[in-house]
């Protein structure tokens, strides 16, 4: 599920639909978290679909850490790419958090390089900090930069509001995380297994 202070916008014709925060949400606040309404598909799911259910599939589903198919039920499938993401996920977890402040009007965004992508495409956030390329072996090479991200707000989890925090799939273990009282996997442990060594070549 998606943060409740968001609403759906058209961006452009050439990007289409975004999430845009209709409040303020503060660093460290979880923006997603994956919850029992969200699909989750095997990829050999994919075979028994119809050309038009793959391709809904291959626009508005990823793929997570253990190679399954995750298609959001609500909003959260258009958030879009920026190569200067506002949200990023924490290795391990099943969740999202706003790695800086995010300002009402504001869109949430993701990374792509982080949702195992499969194929290179080219990138049309506009950020200073465009890649241009958004690629596969993007997950091994930024792996650092969005752990660094990740980890300067986690602390901040445990003191701004967290709407969606019922819906966290390991609480504790989260809890313990943003106090220090356990280290931060990688983003590299998001990699799914079929992408792991061309991850890993990049």
């Amino acid at each position: 599920m998606f943060h409740p202070h968001t609403e759906l916008r058209f961006v452009s014709e050439s990007i289409g639909y975004g999430v845009f925060a209709t409040r303020d949400i503060p660093a460290g606040t979880v923006t997603w978290a994956l919850d029992a309404l969200d699909q989750v598909f095997p990829p050999s799911a994919l075979e028994a679909m119809s050309p038009m259910l793959r391709a809904v599939m291959d626009k508005y589903s990823f793929t997570d850490r253990r190679g399954k198919l995750i298609l959001c039920w609500d909003h959260a499938r258009f958030v879009n790419h920026c190569c200067d993401a506002n949200c990023l996920s924490p290795g391990g977890f099943d969740v999202e958090v706003a790695v800086r402040d995010i300002r009402a009007g504001e869109q949430l965004t993701d990374d792509y390089g982080t949702l195992n992508i499969d194929h290179a495409f080219d990138c049309l956030c506009g950020s200073p900090r465009c890649r241009g390329r958004v690629r596969p072996e993007d997950a091994s090479n930024l792996a650092e930069q969005w752990d660094r991200s990740v980890r300067e707000v986690l602390p901040r989890l445990a003191t701004v509001a967290q709407p969606l925090w019922e819906l966290v799939g390991e609480p504790e273990a989260l809890k313990a995380l943003a106090a220090g009282r356990m280290p931060m996997q990688s983003t590299r442990v998001n990699v799914a297994p079929r992408l792991r060594v061309s991850a890993k070549a990049g």
